[in-house]
């Protein structure tokens, strides 16, 4: 099956599972039809859904990474020793696990076709991974503290495990309690890969985005956190700092220089 054949296969599929959606016809635009199969993977609730889908939209979301271009951590060189500092999509990063800045619910980002971290992982992750997030959360029964962190596969993605913590949110002033949450949430996840014996972890700019954590004290508290842990539990696990924008990787650079 082409990808095209599966791209359609798929948005046919899931607009079949509503009624609301049968008046929705398939674009002829490429460009179209990957917004229209994204937004909605990105609305669709929790729930089954058949081995045939689950077969087809494997094979697209693997075609579709490699596409873009799939990054193996060991052609990064460390920056410092254990820590590397990594521009790019972490959806394409190839190591034992990347984090995703999540939220409360856990079950990602219901925004269609939203450009946040938690929206990119889902989305090629493939709906597997919202049916998992959703039959943690009803065990754990409550919503997912800030600082915390659960461990889930990576299904699609080129990493074997995904890391979900809920960063804290900045209102107004930054404060004492902020800092000490972010720095949980990079502890709670380097703790949660040690027990799972997961070797090396991509960290995103955890809250720095829709979170409004600033930037420079958020990668200031990310490396101090980091080689703290590394140093106090003489671990060996890899840490790659993964950032998208240009100042982010500029901040890091300096801090890690």
């Amino acid at each position: 099956m082409k990808q095209s054949e599966r791209r359609k296969f798929l948005i046919n599929s899931l607009l079949e599972e509503k009624k609301e959606y049968q008046k929705i016809g398939l674009p002829k635009n490429v460009d179209e039809q990957q917004a229209l199969l994204r937004s909605l993977m990105n609305v669709r609730m929790a729930a089954p859904v058949s081995e045939d889908f689950i077969d087809i939209q494997n094979e697209y979301l693997k075609e579709e990474t490699k596409d873009k271009g799939i990054t193996d951590i060991r052609e990064l060189k460390p920056i410092e020793e254990g820590i590397c500092l990594w521009k790019g999509d972490i959806t394409t990063l190839k190591c034992d696990a990347i984090v995703n800045a999540a939220n409360s619910k856990m079950t990602g980002c219901y925004q269609p076709c939203h450009n946040c971290i938690d929206n990119q992982i889902h989305t090629y992750a493939g709906i597997q991974l919202r049916n998992v997030c959703a039959q943690i959360m009803e065990e754990q029964g409550y919503d997912e503290p800030t600082g915390r962190a659960k461990i889930t596969p990576a299904f699609n993605l080129p990493c074997k495990y995904v890391l979900h913590t809920v960063g804290p949110i900045v209102r107004g002033h930054l404060t004492k309690e902020h800092e000490e949450l972010l720095a949980s949430c990079y502890r709670s996840c380097l703790e949660l890969a040690d027990d799972n014996d997961v070797k090396s972890v991509a960290f995103c700019c955890i809250s720095t985005g829709v979170f409004m954590f600033p930037n420079e004290r958020a990668a200031e508290i990310a490396v101090q956190t980091v080689r703290d842990y590394r140093r106090e539990k003489n671990s060996g696990i890899k840490v790659i700092f993964n950032v998208w924008k240009d100042k982010d990787y500029e901040i890091y650079r300096k801090l890690l220089r």
